[in-house]
């Protein structure tokens, strides 16, 4: 453990100096073995497997530093925000290989990553190492053997205004995230935490939804039909009404989120589009009024940065933030692209001569425009990588010619970067779109229709690529895409199949994955290489869940955000946090020094008001009131211990509780929708009838944790009082607390609904744990019954797991025997969800299985949870070799150590 000085520059001498190989350390142990092989017997790599320090925990904190900001933070606040960093259990293995290993080197390379994170571990490393020989900054994009020699020859020196802004980062988001997450703690509920970026993609995803809340929806109506020419009835083409005696025909846009029109126009009932429909129907005929045609270019999209792929991957393989950055390391580390942390749109010279070679191999000489194309950089960090994601090499591999070398998620990442680069030089498509004006009369008055149709007269870059698109409003009011033939003013045209057409506005569509990245890019919330992990916090803490693709807000969201709104709004404005990236942005080019910064930031200055003036000045705040939403005049959304519920008042200065249902998403949470739920019969009403054995009444109730039954326990009658005479001595008694007898209940299965269940099965229920029968070898009960981990049988304390509900009630003593009979895990074994070849270090098969909790991944000794937000089906048989091969090398976990106590008795007190 090390309080941080600041990093010095000066270089390691090399005096002391054996001869010996040059030790390399990069991040990874996949990049190990490819870079040892481009580099030969003079090197030796290894990897640091991450950060090798980091803030210390309190238990590494020195007892002279408990009652100053170290002992809060792990950060002297008083001296220049200096941290006070320590190493991890797991990284002290391997500190002291990387240490072995350098006494025998005659110069050490650092080969970490080149963003921020990487020039970090890089200066962790030296500082951690403290080396005695020559000490060089070798940095790459891509991992080929060109790549690799070319950075080995070119090295450079520490970039140590990187490491600051790095550094502040992370001071940042400690003395940020500690002390407001003290706050949401105290306030909301233990379990919650804010952050500096994650508070703000939160935020916006509420927005979002408290926009959809207060959408009002507005009905209009059009009419459609076809129409052709008399000899040409195949030819049809579909029109659609936009103009009545020449005032425009409202549509979707039209319309604010109020549902108020924003301009004078015509809005159609649907009495009068019917009755217009029918006497254009019985017109029967339409005159071409117009004829446009005008021409039109759409011009490729840049190569991929890290957010842009982000996006395409998350609308075009459905892969989330996290799962797309995890394929394109591997794809990195195995040396088929380049470096996937980028804001540059740039490509290498090499890279446009490959791609134009490419486009004109695969689609002819006109597929290229005559001088290559060239992407403006948006972004200022000069911290990123300088070039976009692109194949790897001088010549980019074909997605043919390395299908098989790669896992299905691995292939599919790498065609989509492959034709994005490709199509990023190829030419223009050039399109032509002809617009058709027509007239019909129809009882006394001119219906105008328009049809559009597009026809590619030049595809160009679409042959490779055509960028995704994000969920549009008002689909209806999208223009059509057709063939149209060949027309004239003046031509008169059959009119048929008219349709009357009822619409209603849509609110806003919720963000996607994809479309949060965006959002987070536009607004310059975060880093590019960060927005993976902040949507995995956001899940991760169900701020946020997923419905199919979109992200909807919990009630837990809208609490944390409205409390941040409230006491924290700087820290939550947009504009501020993405200020404040800028700033990070301008240490990292030396134009800003950390420490005036962190000052300003913390204790605030002209114009800011500083974080620890905030946390000191917050006044009363009440948890009530941030954890209220009122739901119209119905009622309160209340956000409590065990989540969200309607506070109903009952017209007496009481309320009442009503439960919400967990899978209700807040914007359909109306006033009608919570009078339902208010109204809604309480199935604890329902009496199943009696239990024949006691003659109490048995019902059904719903709880917060689901449905259960419960037996009702007769009234009891108050004691009589005894008459005392009226001259005995009073005594004092010390009142002893007598507990009320609580209820029998019991928890229906999966399968059973409160609404079905009837007086027959709950009495099976109650009568749990079921006896199956006595083990005839120990004479021990075998028994049958329902866990927090599902239904299992009992044998002293021997538990074997059952395969379904059914089997407490039906399972026989046999049956159970033979369970018994065989090894304790060996069905856990015949349940894998996923089997594979034996892991290639252990030598052991490699198998997915479900587990307590959730699926993981394990070849019999190692076990690797699957992260949220993936399933077995996104593991492949690589995947699970580098899961398990970094478990590895994190090494155990620590064993969780108690304190020990005496076991001798004590002598009993004397009693006073």
């Amino acid at each position: 453990m090390a309080q941080s000085t600041r990093p010095s520059t000066a270089k390691a001498a090399a005096s002391s100096a054996s001869k010996g190989k040059k030790l390399v350390i990069v991040e990874s142990p996949t990049k190990m073995k490819s870079i040892q092989g481009y580099l030969g017997d003079g090197y030796e790599v290894l990897s640091s497997v991450g950060h090798i320090r980091d803030l210390a925990d309190k238990k590494d904190i020195p007892a002279e530093l408990k009652k100053t900001s170290v002992g809060k933070y792990s950060i002297d606040i008083e001296n220049d925000f200096t941290p006070l960093y320590a190493e991890s259990d797991r990284s002290k293995k391997t500190v002291a290989e990387l240490k072995r290993a350098l006494k025998t080197a005659d110069e050490l390379i650092l080969a970490t990553d080149g963003d921020r994170e990487g020039e970090a571990i890089a200066w962790h490393l030296y500082e951690t190492l403290k080396p005695k020989v020559p000490v060089k900054r070798m940095v790459f994009r891509e991992i080929t053997r060109d790549a690799i020699q070319a950075a080995v020859e070119h090295p450079r020196e520490l970039d140590l205004a990187q490491v600051d802004a790095q550094e502040t980062r992370r001071i940042v988001d400690r003395l940020y995230g500690w002390d407001v997450s003290d706050v949401t703690r105290r306030k909301v509920g233990q379990g919650t935490s804010a952050g500096r970026v994650q508070s703000a993609a939160t935020r916006l995803v509420v927005d979002r939804e408290r926009e959809r809340m207060a959408f009002v929806s507005a009905s209009y109506w059009d009419v459609e039909a076809r129409a052709s020419a008399p000899a040409a009835p195949a030819d049809a083409f579909g029109a659609r009404l936009t103009r009545i005696d020449g005032a425009p025909l409202a549509r979707g846009t039209d319309f604010d989120d109020a549902g108020q029109l924003k301009k004078a126009v015509v809005v159609l009932s649907e009495d009068e589009a019917r009755e217009l429909a029918a006497a254009l129907e019985a017109a029967g005929e339409i005159t071409v009024v117009g004829v446009e045609a005008k021409p039109g270019t759409r011009s490729p999209k840049p190569p991929f940065t890290t957010s842009t792929m982000q996006q395409e991957a998350g609308r075009k393989l459905s892969m989330s933030a996290k799962h797309a950055m995890g394929v394109a390391q591997r794809l990195y580390e195995k040396g088929y692209i380049t470096y996937m942390r980028t804001d540059s749109t740039a490509l290498s010279t090499q890279a446009v001569a490959a791609a134009r070679a490419q486009a004109v191999a695969l689609y002819g000489d006109r597929a290229v425009p005559p001088n290559p194309r060239s992407y403006r950089n948006t972004s200022k960090n000069a911290q990123e990588a300088h070039e976009a994601i692109r194949p790897s090499g001088e010549e980019f591999r074909r997605p043919s010619s390395v299908a098989a070398l790669l896992d299905r998620d691995e292939a599919r990442l790498y065609e989509l970067i492959w034709m994005r680069t490709i199509a990023s030089q190829m030419s223009d498509a050039k399109y032509e779109t002809t617009t058709v004006t027509l007239d019909a009369e129809a009882g006394g008055r001119t219906a105008t229709f328009t049809a559009s149709g597009t026809v590619y007269t030049f595809k160009g870059f679409l042959e490779a690529y055509e960028e995704g698109r994000d969920e549009k409003r008002n689909d209806a009011d999208k223009a059509d895409d057709q063939s149209l033939p060949q027309l004239a003013v003046g031509d008169v045209l059959d009119l048929r199949d008219v349709e009357p057409k009822g619409h209603a506005t849509s609110p806003k569509p919720r963000y996607t994955e994809a479309s949060l990245v965006k959002a987070l890019e536009e607004k310059g919330i975060g880093r590019p290489s960060t927005f993976a992990s902040i949507i995995d916090v956001i899940l991760n803490r169900e701020y946020v869940t997923k419905r199919g693709q979109a992200l909807v807000p919990s009630w837990l969201a809208f609490s944390i955000v409205r409390l941040l709104e409230q006491h924290f709004s700087d820290l939550v404005d947009y504009d501020f946090t993405a200020a404040m990236e800028d700033d990070l942005d301008a240490i990292a080019r030396g134009e800003q020094q950390r420490v005036a910064w962190l000052n300003e930031f913390y204790f605030g200055s002209d114009g800011h008001v500083g974080l620890r003036n905030i946390i000191d000045n917050l006044g009363e705040i009440d948890a009530r009131e941030i954890n209220t939403t009122p739901i119209g005049d119905v009622a309160a959304l209340r956000f409590g211990r065990y989540g969200p519920y309607l506070d109903v008042p009952n017209g007496d200065g009481t309320s009442r509780i009503v439960n919400v249902p967990s899978d209700l998403a807040p914007d359909e949470l109306t006033p009608e929708k919570a009078r339902e739920l208010i109204d809604a019969p309480v199935a604890g009403d329902r009496v199943l009838g009696q239990n024949p054995e006691n003659g109490r009444d048995i019902v059904v109730k719903d709880g917060r944790f689901g449905p259960y039954l419960e037996e009702v326990l007769p009234a009891e009658p108050e004691p009589e009082p005894v008459p005392e005479a009226a001259d005995a001595p009073k005594k004092r008694t010390a009142k002893k607390k007598v507990e009320a007898p609580k209820p029998r209940r019991a928890s229906l299965f999966k399968s059973m609904s409160p609404e079905t269940i009837d007086l027959e099965t709950a009495l099976k229920l109650f009568s749990l744990p079921r006896t199956v029968g006595v083990d005839p070898e120990t004479d021990t009960p075998i028994t049958a019954q329902n866990g927090p981990y599902g239904p299992y049988l009992k044998k002293g304390t021997d538990s074997r797991s059952l395969s379904g509900e059914e089997q407490i009630f039906d399972i026989t003593l046999e049956q159970a025997l033979e369970i018994y009979a065989q090894p304790k895990y060996a069905n856990r074994a015949a349940t894998s969800l996923k089997e594979f070849e034996a892991d290639p270090e252990s030598g052991k098969p490699i198998r997915i299985k479900d587990g307590r909790f959730g699926a993981y991944v394990t070849d019999g000794t190692t076990n690797v949870t699957i992260p949220k937000g993936q399933t077995p089906d996104d593991i492949t048989f690589e995947v699970a070799v580098q899961m398990l091969a970094d478990k590895r090398a994190k090494g155990p976990a620590p064993k969780r150590t108690t304190r020990r106590t005496s076991t001798a008795r004590k002598p009993a007190a004397k009693k006073k």
